[in-house]
């Protein structure tokens, strides 16, 4: 059955192909007035390609636009470098009202960050109206003007393979300076420190633990985290446990009496709070993300299961890790951690005293 659905979409994307033939031709940079950027899937998906954005709009006259996933536009939010942020409705309604703004708006450049093929997308830059239709080389490439070929996913940085596109806009990308690009609004920021100060963590080193994931694979163990809080605890540092609501009676657990925590509904909270920390330790990616968007050293530990792909480190920022292969942390003991951890982290201590004599 996957292979005639497959044989079908692949059927009809190319009858698409004929119906809205363009025309390949050389570019500069006055074809680029309106962009489209589109982008769905998780946050962590969102944060990697905002060094992208970035790096296009810091080098070109342009107006961006970016198409993204109710899972995952927080993360676009309050961006300098985006001018319109459109939400995707999923279904036919929500298809074919982005195919109208592309025509009313005029969008003449579309751009398939993604490097896996999604159908939804193939559809939405076969039917566009757009001139130029830009992707990274995969199995659908003949529904885009120009492509470039996708980095080796087992050697590069999952950052570097989506910062190939801007070769697309004959832009080199400047791999060294390039970071992820997250801005807290002021309300988050100013409701973050209100909390440190009542709580008087502002004034030391300030570590962070955010226990929660984006699957249930990635959670440490209650244990774990107490052993881990006990060895933090043995430093002049200040700890906070980061979670998200659902896991509030885990923290809670963990932290007992002796011990803070900080959970918030909203991503743009839990970002600003990211951003006040000095270390950061986390299995989810996402934070590993933010934290790199705020030059934040963090120590993750990763389920790497079933694929050779590079591991989504932070991007820039110190960092060391412990990985596993198998399909959860379970059997990723604290012991094992605490190996690589302890060097990692007290050489950060150090380091941090050197700098403030």
């Amino acid at each position: 059955m996957k292979k005639l659905e497959y044989f079908f979409k692949n059927l009809l994307l190319n009858l698409l192909l004929l119906i809205n033939k363009r025309k390949i031709h050389d570019f500069n940079n006055n074809d680029f007035t309106k962009i489209l950027f589109i982008r769905l899937n998780r946050i962590g998906d969102a944060l990697i390609t905002t060094p992208l954005l970035h790096e296009v709009r810091s080098k070109l006259n342009t107006k961006i636009f970016v198409l993204a996933d109710r899972k995952n536009y927080v993360a676009f939010n309050n961006n300098p470098d985006i001018d319109n942020l459109i939400i995707f409705e999923k279904g036919i309604k929500g298809f074919f009202s982005v195919i109208k703004l592309i025509r009313e708006e005029k969008i003449n450049t579309i751009v398939d960050t993604h490097d896996d093929i999604s159908t939804t997308v193939s559809f939405l830059i076969a039917l566009a109206s757009s001139n130029n239709k830009f992707g990274l080389e995969k199995e659908n490439k003949n529904i885009f003007t120009k492509t470039i070929p996708q980095l080796n996913r087992q050697n590069n940085h999952i950052i570097c393979r989506v910062l190939e596109l801007t070769k697309l806009f004959n832009i080199e990308p400047d791999h060294v300076n390039t970071k992820v690009q997250y801005y807290p609004s002021n309300i988050s920021l100013n409701k973050t420190k209100i909390f440190l100060e009542n709580n008087n963590l502002q004034r030391k080193f300030l570590v962070g633990i955010n226990i929660s994931a984006g699957s249930i694979a990635r959670f440490w163990g209650v244990d774990n985290y107490k052993k881990l809080l006990k060895y933090f605890s043995t430093f002049d540092v200040n700890i906070i446990l980061l979670s998200s609501p659902f896991d509030i009676e885990i923290a809670k657990e963990i932290c007992g009496y002796k011990y803070h925590y900080y959970l918030s509904n909203e991503f743009d909270e839990f970002a600003a709070m990211i951003s006040e920390l000095n270390f950061l330790f986390t299995p989810d990616t996402a934070a590993v993300h933010l934290a790199s968007a705020f030059r934040v050293s963090t120590f993750g530990v990763y389920v790497k299961y079933k694929t050779q792909d590079m591991i989504w480190s932070p991007y820039n920022t110190k960092f060391d890790c412990v990985i596993t292969e198998e399909p959860n942390l379970e059997n990723v003991k604290f012991d094992q951690v605490i190996v690589k951890l302890k060097p990692f982290f007290e050489g950060l201590l150090v380091k941090d005293v050197q700098n403030k004599i």
